[in-house]
């Protein structure tokens, strides 16, 4: 006798995620691939393949593109604002493009070689063609919002993308600090969270809000609802960089290997245990920590407290981004991508 076994059915949260991002790529996709199709070679083979199109040679492949979570917040943001969800896609795409030209940018400055489970663009191209990729695809985000939005609200919606890119670019200067300084506090570690991960998240809700028409006192509000959201989001992140399995999240986990102080890492060294002591001996070597090393800090941080602790920040930043939510913004999805923030793989 044969046995099978069968997938739990998925909750009603998680049939609405499925169809939020259904929605979000239909929004999506056909004005990211044409503003993509607008850069010159062979810039756009770079871009192809980046976002999953193509191979490296340009043959066309079914990539894993992420979960377009910010241009989910841009769209549901502005359903949330009464617009219509082909209003939000010049800042869907924005925020998309955004975020892609932070992420070539960071490998680089990580020396990261694997992203989404494939080569990065500068493992592939080298360093001066992913920089010069991301740089274009900063640019393609303002000309899209030019492009596509009405007079009215070009000058607002730019001023906003510019902003953000410049407190991501002070976040991101904060965060390569973290490498081999001095230990940061929690409060250093949460200014960089903020300015690195939450003002583009922020930044896609405000964007959203904007394209629905919606008052500046909302457009405020979902700003600060994106910027908790994306708090938690950093969290996650760092929980991810330390006990993250490379076959999930697609990349290696190296925050201990670089010797990082995430917040978890600063979390455990403040606990004042046993396990800190033994942490902090092997943050402050001169040497490079070997595959044991990394195991053991690994543990000595789980031991510390501080893979607990970290949930536990990660569930308040995600309630107060709930609270920021204006009444009458809500609704079901902002909040079925709030809770998907906490829920992904570690």
């Amino acid at each position: 006798m044969t046995t099978t076994t069968t997938s739990p059915a998925p909750t009603p949260s998680e049939h609405r995620l499925a169809e939020i991002l259904a929605l979000t790529r239909r929004v999506l996709e056909p004005g990211l691939r044409s503003a993509v199709k607008s850069l010159p070679q062979p810039l756009r083979l770079m871009a192809d393949y980046h976002f999953g199109w193509c191979d490296a040679q340009g043959r066309p492949a079914q990539g894993y593109m992420g979960k377009r979570l910010r241009p989910a917040l841009a769209v549901s943001s502005c359903i949330a604002c009464g617009g219509l969800p082909e209003s939000a896609a010049p800042a869907a795409i924005a925020a998309e493009l955004i975020h892609n030209f932070t992420l070539l940018h960071d490998d680089v400055m990580d020396g990261d070689i694997i992203r989404r489970g494939r080569s990065t663009v500068w493992a592939l191209w080298g360093i001066p063609d992913a920089v010069l990729l991301g740089d274009s695809l900063h640019a393609l985000a303002a000309e899209v919002l030019a492009m596509r939005l009405s007079p009215p609200a070009v000058g607002p919606a730019v001023e906003r993308l510019e902003s953000t890119v410049i407190e991501l670019c002070r976040g991101q200067h904060e965060d390569c600090l973290a490498e081999g300084r001095n230990q940061p506090t929690i409060g250093d570690c949460e200014r960089t969270a903020i300015s690195k991960t939450g003002a583009l998240m922020g930044c896609a809700c405000a964007l959203g809000a904007l394209c629905a028409g919606a008052p500046q006192k909302t457009i405020s509000a979902l700003d600060r609802f994106g910027r908790e959201l994306g708090a938690a989001f950093q969290l996650v992140d760092d929980l991810i960089g330390i006990w993250g399995d490379p076959t999930l999240c697609g990349k290696p986990a190296g925050d201990l290997m670089r010797k990082k102080y995430t917040m978890p890492v600063v979390a455990a060294l403040m606990s004042g245990t046993d396990a800190a002591a033994e942490l902090k001996q092997l943050y402050h070597s001169p040497y490079p920590l070997s595959s044991a090393q990394i195991v053991r800090a690994a543990e000595l941080a789980k031991a510390a407290g501080a893979c607990r602790w970290t949930r536990k920040q990660v569930d308040r930043r995600i309630e107060n981004a709930l609270h920021c939510l204006p009444d009458h913004t809500a609704n079901g999805d902002l909040v079925v991508l709030a809770r998907l923030i906490g829920r992904r793989n570690i």
